[in-house]
């Protein structure tokens, strides 16, 4: 069985994309704080 076209590490994933990768940079807080008013669960992944 070959395997599946999307493939990837959760490490990479955070490191992308976590809450830390988020506040580095401006517009990456400017995400959070969105987040942050439509109250979601989850601000980082």
């Amino acid at each position: 069985m070959s395997k599946g076209t999307l493939q990837g590490t959760n490490l990479k994933k955070i490191r992308k994309s976590g809450f830390m990768a988020r506040i580095k940079t401006k517009s990456g807080r400017n995400i959070i704080k969105s987040k942050r008013r439509k109250k979601r669960k989850n601000l980082g992944l």
